[in-house]
This record gives C-alpha cells, structure tokens and sequence, in this order.
C-alpha cells in the first residue's frame, strides 16, 4: 500500500507548481536586491549587484529535465531543494554598467528594466501557481 503522504506528492509533483515556487523565489530575491540598488543610486562607491539569471535557467531547466524522468530516478522530493537559498544562488557585482564619477555603477535605467522584467516573470509564475492550484481543488473536490 502507498503511503498516503506519498500519494499526495506525486500528485502535487505532476503539476507545475514546485517548479513556478522556485520561479516566484528566484524573482523575489532578486527583486529586493534591485531595489537595494535602486536605493544605493546616488552612495559613492557602491556597486549594483544581481544574481545569476541564467545558472538559475540552467538549474531550473535540469531540474525540470530530472523530474520528467522515468519513475525511480528521484524521490518526492522538490527537483530543486525547498527554500530560498538553492533557487537563488549568490548575488554578484554587476560590472557592465557605467561607471560614474563617484565610483558608483547603478544604472537608474537599467535597474528599473531589470525590476519591471522580473516584476512580469513574478506575476506570471504567482498566476500560473493559482491556475495550478484551482485545477487541484477542483480536482480534489470531484465538483466543476
């Protein structure tokens, strides 16, 4: 017999909303630390920081790539490990931005792109999600 936990799991795994969780995760850390350099904008010496947009595509990608695997090759586990820190990654020093007179690289344009992009990938993940989850209630719930 299969532990009803178990059960639950699996069906929960089958859609996409672990993989949107890290998606939603991912965008919000980010997303405070374009702020943090929003707010730094005029600090000499500060350099902008971001994290790794595309380790984190490529993680995310195996991690998708693993959970399509045939059964028996991972466990009820999240593809990627729950939490913030291993969907997010470390940030990093942006240095393709100018480099004002103050030794400071924020870049107010390029900033508040980054963070309307993300901003749409955020909202879209957070849409998608309860999508997902609708399907799954009125799934559980046998009524449409």
């Amino acid at each position: 017999m299969i532990h009803p936990t178990y059960q639950f799991r699996a069906i929960f795994h089958g859609t996409t909303v672990p993989v949107l969780e890290q998606v939603v995760n991912f965008d919000e850390a980010r997303q405070a630390l374009l702020a943090g350099n929003l707010a730094n904008f005029d600090t000499p010496l500060y350099q902008a920081r971001d994290l790794d947009v595309g380790t984190f595509k490529k993680k995310l990608a195996d991690a998708i790539e693993r959970k399509n695997a045939p059964p028996g090759h991972f466990g009820p586990e999240y593809p990627l490990k729950k939490g913030r820190s291993s969907a997010v990654g470390g940030d990093w020093p942006i240095d393709h931005q100018i480099l004002y007179h103050d030794l400071n690289n924020v870049g107010m344009e390029f900033q508040v792109t980054e963070m309307a992009k993300n901003n749409i990938e955020f909202n879209t993940a957070l849409s998608l999600m309860r999508h997902q989850l609708a399907l799954l209630q009125t799934a559980i719930s046998e009524r449409v």
